[in-house]
């Protein structure tokens, strides 16, 4: 790190903001006491070098781990750690992230920075150019992929092949976890999220295009972290079960108005109802 890069990541350390933030990037954590403070720096270390102001928010997922206790001993000025008293499901942490967040782009990341921060300015080319979700894809020309096992590609590709040929999104790759956002896009797509489990990234993609915002797709460097929680026959089924319950929360009218609201920023948000 620099000099004037390690200055700007002491001030954004110790002196909280007093300006509204340009950047918020939400991680979601469950059990992440082996990596949340390495990943923690790499992205501090990296966003603190494009001369903006932003906030980290880390959106605990009830962890029966040290995972809160390691994020709190950090006293970090600008991360936000929002802590659920019980496990509610991934897309119910990121959800929690993403309406607490006041940046105007909002990036959500795995904490096993699979997707390296670096490709941040990659996904906010796209939001210059004018669209309102930008999806890391590990699918599109141009990705990198590495060490991701047979039975994952297997199963990426079926799953892929199922969302443009049922619900004709146009995204090849909807489950990576590195997506950004415009503010008003976050705001929108969030509030009516209903799935909070693995599936919540397509129902947030299929809500995308019924409000017709516009979606771009770029490539990016991934690599599969040891120790991920995928299960690949228990999520596929999961997925499948979601497709369903999507298309009959829009038949029914779910997506017609909001389903949650936006917390206050001095009082953590509850945990929401599941999707039924």
């Amino acid at each position: 790190m620099t000099d004037s890069g390690l200055s700007a990541y002491r001030s954004w350390a110790t002196t909280p903001l007093t300006e509204p933030p340009k950047y918020s990037v939400v991680i979601p954590a469950y059990n992440e006491e082996w990596r949340i403070v390495p990943t923690i720096g790499a992205i501090a270390t990296q966003m603190c070098t494009l001369g903006q102001p932003w906030e980290m928010i880390i959106a605990d997922d009830g962890s029966t781990d040290t995972t809160v206790e390691l994020v709190q001993e950090l006293e970090l000025a600008n991360l936000q750690l929002l802590i659920a008293e019980q496990n509610g499901g991934k897309g119910s942490a990121v959800r929690r992230g993403m309406l607490r967040a006041r940046g105007d782009v909002v990036l959500f990341a795995d904490a096993d920075q699979s997707t390296p921060i670096e490709q941040f300015r990659d996904l906010e080319q796209r939001i210059d150019d004018g669209y309102d979700v930008v999806v890391g894809s590990r699918a599109a020309d141009g990705a990198e992929v590495e060490n991701k096992s047979f039975v994952r590609k297997v199963f990426s590709t079926g799953l892929n092949l199922i969302v443009r040929n049922v619900f004709r999104i146009p995204v090849s790759d909807t489950q990576c976890g590195f997506k950004m956002f415009t503010a008003d896009a976050a705001d929108r797509l969030f509030r009516r999220q209903l799935i909070d489990e693995f599936s919540f990234d397509l129902e947030i993609l299929y809500l995308a295009q019924k409000f017709d915002m516009k979606t771009a797709e770029v490539p990016v460097r991934w690599i599969d972290a040891p120790g991920s929680k995928v299960e690949a026959g228990k999520v596929a089924l999961e997925f499948l079960r979601d497709l369903a319950i999507i298309s009959w929360n829009d038949v029914r009218g779910r997506y017609k108005s909001d389903n949650h609201e936006r917390p206050d920023q001095g009082v953590d948000s509850s945990m929401p109802p599941m999707a039924v």
